[in-house]
Parts: structure tokens; sequence; C-alpha cells
């Protein structure tokens, strides 16, 4: 569906509400949270979360690194003085979840898959299993959760904005793993990064928001999360929704605070030193020629292709149909009309652009190589 759309074929967008769940509870106790702490037994054991791989796949698209440039704000649809979709400057920054694409059935799917991952949590001791295969669980149920509840609450142009029996979304229980209820918020801030060491798990987590690391499009697995994490990693560090300067100030993401008593005790230097770690030419010229940090920069607005919502305005596109394309071996075409979202069609216009601005300057491509002892183990993260 996703190459249909990039082809020029149009889908309609579909609206949902927002899964109300009943329970409630408080925040899970010290004692709850506690049976999560990782306590490898030693068995190779591993997940397979081949289905979650194939659906990113299919509702992920990547718009590559940042080329560290306000986006330009649009101009009015022609016979308005209206803009529909995305008008942030980090609009072409970090990758997007096709939410206006997303059928009834395909959500429904996500929420079997959420289950069935709940299932597991459950029937199988996480803390036990190899902590590369813990970690990967949580951010992987993180995610599953986040999208499958804007996707059921979808056209919405804030995901901060959506309410379940009265909570936002990050704070709402809506994961149950071994009788304990657990929000979003609970498993980054309470399950992975006080029993994670490496700062690179802040960027596994999707929020939603262009403001927050990117979903990525391949899930991740006990062999890939260390060089998942860090190609993230990378990319956050150097956009412009990671890091700014203003003046002789640090700008930085919002996201960091939240981190900031598990990774960053030695605030601002242990912050400093991370982004350094990550840091191509240009950031490492602003952390050279800055000193005080203020974390400041966050983008609210849904990372989809709509900026989540609907518009009365469609384009008539023609694209190649058929077998093969439709293409003779003369070049003709075989044209289908389809009917596009204005909004949806500009959005993947300016995406274009950006890719071929990437590619004269050689920057396109991604390569996740997973990191292995001298025995071919996965090197675990720590």
């Amino acid at each position: 569906m996703l190459k249909s759309l990039l082809a020029g074929v149009g889908i309609v967008a579909l609206a949902f509400t927002a899964t109300a769940y009943a329970e409630t509870s408080d925040a899970p106790t010290s004692q709850a949270i506690a049976q999560f702490v990782p306590h490898p037994s030693g068995r190779a054991t591993r997940f397979d979360f081949s289905h979650w791989d194939q659906a990113l796949d299919f509702f992920v698209l990547e718009l590559g690194p940042s080329l560290r440039e306000n986006a330009f704000r649009p101009d009015a649809d022609v016979g308005s003085r209206l803009v529909y979709g995305h008008t942030s400057r980090y609009r072409l920054e970090g990758n997007r979840v096709v939410f206006s694409m997303l059928e009834p059935e395909v959500i429904e799917t996500l929420t079997e898959y959420r289950k069935d991952l709940e299932h597991i949590g459950n029937t199988v001791d996480i803390g036990s299993m190899p902590r590369n295969e813990q970690l990967a669980f949580w951010i992987n149920l993180h995610n599953v959760a986040m999208v499958e509840q804007i996707a059921r609450a979808y056209p919405v142009r804030q995901p901060r904005s959506i309410k379940i029996d009265g909570r936002s979304l990050d704070e709402a229980p809506i994961l149950t793993i071994r009788g304990v209820a657990l929000s979003p918020r609970d498993i980054r801030t309470r399950i992975v990064y006080p029993n994670w060491k490496e700062p690179n798990v802040i960027y596994g987590f999707f929020r939603g928001e262009i403001g927050g690391p990117s979903l990525q499009s391949n899930a991740f697995n006990g062999e890939n999360v260390g060089a998942l994490l860090e190609l993230s990693a990378n990319e956050f560090v150097n956009s412009l929704r990671g890091v700014q300067s203003s003046g002789d100030t640090l700008l930085v993401s919002e996201i960091y605070e939240e981190a900031r008593p598990f990774f960053f005790a030695d605030w601002p230097e242990s912050l400093r030193e991370h982004i350094r770690h990550h840091a191509d030419d240009d950031v490492q010229s602003i952390l050279a020629k800055t000193g005080p940090v203020n974390a400041s920069i966050y983008e609210h607005d849904i990372a989809d292709l709509a900026g989540g919502e609907r518009t009365p305005i469609y384009s008539n596109v023609e694209s190649c149909g058929g077998a093969g394309g439709g293409q003779t071996g003369m070049g003709d075409c075989s044209p289908i009309s389809s009917r596009i979202p204005q909004n949806v069609l500009r959005f993947v216009q300016e995406r274009s652009v950006k890719v071929n601005a990437l590619i004269k300057r050689g920057r396109l491509g991604r390569v996740i190589i997973g990191q292995t002892d001298a025995d071919g183990n996965p090197v675990e993260v720590e």
C-alpha cells in the first residue's frame, strides 16, 4: 500500500476513537516492578519478532538523515487560505508512520499482536531472558502499543491529546504484564532506564511525535538491538530536533530531561559527552562553541504523512499500473488515475526533494550490522 502511494495511488484516510481500557490503577509499586529487573538465567532463548518486522516494513516511511535545514512554510492550497498537513520546520526529519492509510483490519491486527506480546510477557519470565532479548521485548511492546493506540485515535494532530480513561496516552496503563498495569512511560522510566547503563536505549522508544526518536523500519531483536539503537541515536543527535544552539547555549531535546536522572547525573557534562560520541561535524562545531545546556527542543505534532488531519482537497495522480508497472519493452505505461489527499501528496513530494538532496550529497543509505563477540554471539547492551 505504501509503495502504491509513492507510485501515485491514493488511499482514503479512516477515523477511529481510542480504546477505553477498563483497568485504572495507581502507578505500579516498586515491589511489583522488581520482578522485571534483569536476572538472566544463562539460557540462550530468543524471541521472534518477524511479524512486527514485516508490519514496520509496510507502514514506516523513512525520511533519511537530517539535512539540518529548516523546512520552509508551505503555501496555502489553491483557492484557499488554509494550509493542510504538516507545517512544522522539523517535518522532514525522522521516519513517518502511515496512520492515515491503516485500514480497520490492519488496526485489529495490531491489537491482536499487542495482546500476543502481553501473553508472552505473562507466560515467560522476561527478566530471566538474555539482556538483549529483554530490551528488544520492552522496546517492541512499547512501540506496538503506541502505534496501535494512535491508529485507533486517528485522525489526531498531537498524540499527547489522546486520553484513555482520563489519562494521557503516555501515562495510561494500557498494558498488563504479570498482573502489573504498565503505561508506556512506566516501561521507559521504571523498567528500561533504571536497568540499562547505555544511554542509547533512549532512542528505541517511539512516542508518535515528530520531536521524538523515529520508529525504525526494522523490529528490534536480540541480535540487532545494539546496532539499531546506535543508528537511531546518530540520526537523532544530528537532527535539528535533537541539537541546536542559541548564542552560547546548547539547545537539546526535551527527551534528555526525562532521561537525565538515569544517564546524565553529571549534567551537563555527561550529556555533552554522549552527544559528542554521536555528533557529525556540524554538531561537533556547536558543542565547541556552546556552554550552558537547555533541554527545550520538542515538536508534539504527530509523526505521520498528513499532519493528523483530513483535507477536503484531493489531487488526481497518474501512475503506471499492471504487472511490472504496466511498462512495455518500449517504455510505455498504462496509466492508473488515483485521488490522493493534497496534504499527503505535498508531503511525499517534499520528501522526494529531500531524498534527491541526500543523494547529491552522498548521504543516502542505511546499514545495520549486529555486533558480535569472538564466539559470534550478539554483544549485550549493558
